[in-house]
């Protein structure tokens, strides 16, 4: 093994002033500032409104199956059930009870977004232009990885709000979960206004 050598006067006069003229590459950093001591939390106001209701925080590892209790919207085939009906109400009874039959029905099953988009469009406003009220568009549950919000069927949730937006909000009156014989919470009964 090699021992180390020491340098000799000149060698260490020369490093010393190369030193003092170089710029550090890492220049020494002050000393950490001491952390500020927590204040303690103040104690939330009662909740009148929801006084029973405890929310708790997601925790990692938590599961997306698990009731999520600070979501602030309901699951929206719960939405969609609570919704005011603004069709016929024996027409639908009839239709909620799954003994009104759809006219026409558009599977998007296996599409992407985009590919399921613009068919639902093209089939919405022809059933409009064909005078039929009553459509079935199935989208099937999902599969458990579909999407990371809310975890199944992405096609499930977007064909709803898609189904309230122009061109087609203006088409449809009623939109509905199917019942259990037309493919239950994997499909939806569109009901369509008349054309004027």
């Amino acid at each position: 093994m090699r021992r180390p050598r020491n340098l000799s006067k000149e060698e260490r006069a020369m490093w010393d002033h190369v030193a003092r003229k170089a710029d550090p590459l890492h220049p020494k950093r002050p000393d950490p500032a001491p952390e500020p001591v927590a204040k303690p939390a103040p104690k939330p106001a009662k909740d009148t409104a929801h006084p029973a209701r405890k929310i708790e925080d997601f925790t990692l590892g938590m599961k997306a199956e698990v009731a999520r209790p600070n979501d602030i919207l309901p699951p929206l085939r719960d939405r969609l059930r609570a919704a005011p009906v603004r069709m016929d109400a024996k027409n639908f009874m009839r239709m909620k009870s799954g003994k009104l039959k759809p006219e026409a029905r558009l599977d998007l099953h296996g599409m992407y977004r985009d590919e399921a988009y613009p068919e639902l469009i093209a089939f919405i406003l022809n059933a409009q232009a064909a005078d039929k009220r009553l459509v079935l568009v199935i989208t099937g549950k999902g599969r458990a990885g579909d999407d990371w919000v809310g975890g199944r069927g992405i096609l499930r949730r977007q064909v709803p709000q898609w189904l309230q937006l122009p061109p087609l909000g203006s088409a449809v009156l009623e939109v509905r979960p199917a019942h259990l014989k037309h493919g239950g919470d994997g499909a939806y009964y569109v009901y369509l206004r008349r054309r004027k």
